[in-house]
């Protein structure tokens, strides 16, 4: 892109306001959340269609109170991400306009395509605009890409040149590149989600990208703010087969499964690891967690339990089976002799919370108790000794007895007793999270006492975790938290105390997790705006 183009992009989105805190109306803005990388990517193939390129680095996100989702409401965007975006945006503006692809996305010809056009114009940034923003644009912010476009392409003979950098300042918006939610008040003063902010969140969370034609619709007439139009959403999105995209960004992000773009493993001791297999080892815990959650409507405490999965070739040779299939994934149920049990003993969490060349209680402990049962383990003190634990050369011979020296300091047991107990249920199972009985000659102690009870091995650990109620309260939290984009630990019970009542009432069912908490007054709720005044407080919204 010329410096005199970027010029006029910088420009058009100086004008591109985040909105007031307050406007005449009473409404405000209460939430920006910058789109996730995939939902970047969904937004532009649904609304360009699959073969638009996406073509650039996203920054990184971070995990807090065990989500990424929840630090999309503190990131911002950096300089060096702001001319990420604005690559990208002009090369997706170049797809669309250019002459492979411009009678099937640009809805109107110009009288000539060596002028300005500015009805044909105003059409296509209108329209578009709509799907970019999920919400109308106002007529100053359609009205000045008017302008940049008609003057692009009288500098350059070329409408559809003008058309590229319009397209382009509404690609590297911060209205598509955060969801921008703005609430409303109420009777009682109490502040709810306007309509296309109802849309885009209701939207995120079920599909994973941004709101539909009808779904727009919805919020442009109103009909998503009736209980019987909001129903008729909720069931038509949950009903769709995209649901599952929107299932599998949550369970990508409450997993951790995004750990494994930082795995390595050392190759010497454990040649079989490579990419396949850690891309492999992902997929295959997000196809037992959807199949259990949306194909079979299962009992979502299962999961810990179930020796159901999917596998394929990479993965095989790791769980040491034959694999004879054509198809590149099938159905395998394992023997009760295998030890395994749930996603607790798939190759994903045994390989993602362990160290490059051995196993590591401690991070499997740490990691299932904060993804599990919501109950994360303090950062330990920066002049911790290591030594007992990291020692290859010890007598101890195995990581049990390392970790028991080492935790009989006073400043480490406090941590350890806390994680260790369920990461030493798992000690059969090597960095890679294939099976073994013995370390260094010396037979696997897999016992463990958790609350008082007495564990054995995966299997026991996975039955605890079953029977734990702490465990469906965890992934009603997290749902919740990852829906508002709200740190977990710091979200009130009372939140999603309806949701929950239908998760457990339903026999532990995401469908009705899910359909309880886009249900619940607290889904559209929202803060005052600042500069609000303040009035009653309730915590209804209505639907």
């Amino acid at each position: 892109m010329s410096r005199n183009a970027r010029f006029f992009l910088i420009a058009a989105l100086m004008g591109t306001a985040l909105a007031p805190a307050l406007a005449a109306d009473d409404s405000g803005v209460v939430g920006l959340r910058r789109l996730s990388e995939q939902q970047y990517r969904n937004s532009i193939a649904d609304i360009f269609g699959s073969d638009i390129a996406v073509r650039g680095v996203f920054e990184p996100q971070i995990r807090v109170g065990g989500l990424l989702a929840a630090s999309s409401a503190v990131l911002s965007i950096t300089p060096a991400g702001f001319e990420s975006f604005s690559q990208m945006a002009d090369s997706i503006a170049i797809q669309v306009v250019n002459e492979k692809n411009r009678d099937r996305l640009v809805p109107c010809k110009p009288k000539a395509v060596s002028a300005p056009d500015d009805a044909c114009t105003t059409q296509f940034l209108g329209d578009y605009g709509l799907k970019l923003f999920r919400r109308p644009l106002t007529r100053d912010e359609l009205s000045s890409r008017v302008k940049l476009a008609h003057a692009m392409a009288k500098s350059s003979g070329d409408f559809y040149a003008g058309l590229r950098y319009g397209l382009a300042t509404l690609l590297q918006a911060p209205d598509f590149l955060f969801r921008k939610e703005i609430a409303v008040a109420g009777e009682n003063r109490d502040y709810a989600l306007e309509p296309y902010s109802r849309a885009a969140r209701l939207s995120f969370l079920l599909w994973d990208t941004g709101p539909d034609a009808e779904l727009l619709r919805s919020a442009g007439t109103g009909e998503i703010v009736t209980p019987a139009g909001y129903a008729k959403q909720v069931d038509r999105l949950m009903a769709s087969p995209w649901l599952e995209s929107g299932m599998r960004a949550f369970f990508t992000d409450m997993l951790w499964l995004d750990t494994f773009d930082t795995i390595s493993k050392d190759s010497l001791i454990y040649p079989k690891w490579g990419v396949a297999i850690a891309n492999s080892a992902k997929e295959e815990t997000l196809r037992t967690t959807l199949d259990l959650a949306l194909h079979s409507n299962g009992d979502m405490r299962d999961l810990m339990t179930t020796r159901k999965t999917y596998i394929n070739r990479s993965l095989a040779a790791v769980y040491e089976l034959p694999f004879t299939f054509s198809a590149d994934w099938v159905p395998y149920e394992f023997p009760e002799s295998s030890g395994r049990s749930g996603v607790l003993t798939q190759i994903s969490m045994l390989s993602m919370f362990s160290h490059p060349g051995r196993s590591s209680p401690t991070k499997r402990g740490v990691a299932l108790m904060d993804i599990f049962l919501c109950e994360p383990t303090p950062t330990p003190p920066a002049n911790v000794d290591f030594s007992a634990v990291n020692d290859a050369d010890s007598p101890l011979k195995t990581v049990r007895e390392r970790l028991m020296a080492h935790a009989s300091s006073k400043i480490c047991a406090s941590c350890h007793t806390h994680s260790d107990p369920i990461g030493l249920t798992l000690e059969q199972f090597d960095t890679i999270g294939g099976r073994r009985l013995t370390e260094n000659g010396q037979v696997i102690d897999v016992s463990a006492t958790l609350q008082g009870k007495k564990i054995a091995g995966a299997e026991g650990l996975g039955h605890y975790l079953h029977d734990n109620p702490k465990y469906p309260a965890c992934i009603a939290r997290k749902l919740y938290s990852y829906a508002k984009g709200e740190n977990s630990e710091e979200v009130e019970a009372s939140a999603f105390k309806g949701a929950y009542k239908a998760f457990t009432d339903s026999g532990f069912r995401l469908r009705a997790l899910i359909k309880g908490l886009v249900e619940s007054p607290e889904f559209f709720s929202a803060p005052p705006p600042e500069g609000a005044p303040l009035g009653k407080r309730t915590q209804t919204a209505s639907n």
